[in-house]
């Protein structure tokens, strides 16, 4: 029965309105759901496998099957490095977890958290697939950098905001 006031926190369908069940106590839940951070690391570091796979794979068919290496940022300006598959593993990795670091923070304080996360997320995707475009080297050796690139992130995005979502809590 609704007051002057609002609801006095019971549907007439069974629904919890805005009080949860807790054995019967009543109490006002919260607005904003809980992140359980073990399922969301957990999901970071299943990706970051999957990461470091993808870029192993993509290494391996690349360089191995196609004789097209692998480009890189190196330490000198406007040098190039052409990296193998343990260090673009190593790449995935380190993105794995800065994009879950990054969902983490995102679910902590930002109203659409998933919206924000797909966006950086294929910003700096972008970047990295852009970048050997803006280098001296042969078209084939961009493009299949570009690719491997593109494909590491649509990886690391998907599954960082796919677990993400799963490590919501609502009570």
């Amino acid at each position: 029965m609704s007051s002057y006031y609002g609801s006095d926190g019971y549907d007439s369908y069974g629904d919890r309105g805005e009080y949860g069940d807790h054995g019967g106590r009543r109490r006002v839940t919260s607005s904003r759901p809980r992140v359980n951070a073990g399922t969301l690391w957990a999901g970071g570091a299943a990706t970051a496998l999957v990461a470091a796979l993808v870029g192993v794979v993509a290494t391996l068919v690349v360089t191995g099957v196609f004789d097209i290496p692998v480009i890189a940022p190196a330490n000198a300006e406007g040098a190039v490095d052409y990296i193998g598959a343990v260090w673009l593993a190593g790449f995935g990795v380190v993105g794995s977890f800065l994009a879950t670091a990054l969902a983490h923070l995102l679910m902590l304080v930002a109203p659409r958290p998933m919206a924000f996360l797909g966006w950086i997320v294929g910003l700096v995707t972008v970047v990295f697939v852009v970048w050997p475009f803006t280098i001296a080297v042969e078209l084939e050796v961009q493009i299949a950098s570009a690719l491997v690139y593109i494909v590491m992130g649509i990886a690391i995005g998907s599954l960082v905001s796919g677990m993400a979502t799963r490590a919501i809590e609502e009570y």
